[in-house]
């Protein structure tokens, strides 16, 4: 039990703004760290923004796959845009103060693109599980029709799961304590910080948000295991690296994302320090979003084409 939640409630006063510390750096490493950010944002923009150009303005990109892709890339924008123009004023000024209500905003915007992308990378999943194993079958059940309700289904169910924690959220009243030792208002940071009791809340997180997320990594995972097997039974050499190529780019960005966001929410290690969280959540609101339109970039041939006839 933290200091505040030990106060009597009495003597607890009700606070309208938190303190965000950031990681505290000392002045040449703060420029340092500065300028990396701000070019990690106008890249992220910049690569994120050219994906969803290019696949509305080329004919052959307007597949299944490539539709996913920007939508990934919408998500990625919302989320960097959500932490990092804020951690730059952090970083500048070694800490800054928020509103409670702009906390909470930022949260919930976070939360909003992070559960979107979630199911997005599962549907992008469902999209390679079917283009390996039923290649046959692929234009008639990955039409247009049905990715585009994939696509809402996923916008809407991370809107919705977003909505319950803003209410949530919203009724909690913060006393005393006001300092945040990260660079975002993260819900375990503002429930640790709440007088209010967080019993619903936490019901809510353990039947909403883990279920949700181990269902979608189980999903994934069962997609994948199918996946290797198909390109296993492949003969030739060329279709089974023609296989795996189609899949590789959108395994790289699942482990990434994955690998971070379960450490952090799903299996968090009570040794871990506040700096370690940090900067394992500075890797999946930060270079996550701009590791996507990098490594499909690098990774596929159509978008290079795509690209390489903008420039001519």
């Amino acid at each position: 039990m933290s200091f505040h939640q030990m106060i009597p409630k009495h003597n607890q006063s009700t606070i309208s703004e938190f303190f965000l510390l950031g990681f505290q750096l000392q002045h040449r490493s703060k420029i340092i760290f500065f300028s990396t950010l701000l070019l990690v944002y106008i890249m992220t923009l910049t690569g994120n923004i050219l994906i969803i150009i290019l696949v509305s303005a080329t004919q052959y990109l307007r597949s299944p796959m490539y539709f996913f892709l920007s939508q990934l890339s919408s998500c990625d924008i919302i989320l960097s845009t959500s932490i990092i123009p804020n951690l730059l004023r952090i970083t500048l000024k070694n800490g800054i103060p928020m509103s409670v209500s702009q906390c909470i905003a930022q949260f919930n915007f976070f939360s909003f693109s992070s559960a979107t992308e979630c199911l997005l990378l599962t549907m992008m999943s469902y999209d390679r599980y079917v283009a390996v194993c039923k290649p046959l079958h692929y234009v008639t059940i990955m039409n247009f029709q049905f990715c585009f309700s994939l696509v809402v289904f996923s916008w809407i169910l991370g809107f919705l799961i977003t909505l319950i924690f803003l209410i949530l959220l919203s009724s909690l009243t913060f006393c005393n304590a006001k300092y945040i030792d990260h660079f975002f208002c993260d819900l375990v940071p503002l429930m640790q910080l709440s007088c209010s009791d967080t019993t619903v809340l936490q019901i809510v997180i353990y039947l909403l948000g883990v279920p949700e997320t181990v269902i979608e990594t189980v999903f994934i995972i069962s997609t994948y295991v199918c996946i290797f097997c198909a390109i296993h039974r492949i003969s030739s050499t060329t279709g089974r690296q023609k296989a795996l190529s189609t899949c590789s780019s959108h395994l790289a960005v699942v482990c990434t994302y994955y690998g971070t966001v379960i450490s952090i929410y799903i299996f968090p290690s009570r040794e871990s320090s506040s700096g370690m969280n940090k900067i394992v959540s500075l890797i999946y609101t930060v270079v996550t979003p701009l590791l996507n339109p990098v490594i499909y970039s690098l990774r596929n041939q159509e978008i290079k084409t795509a690209i390489k006839k903008i420039i001519e």
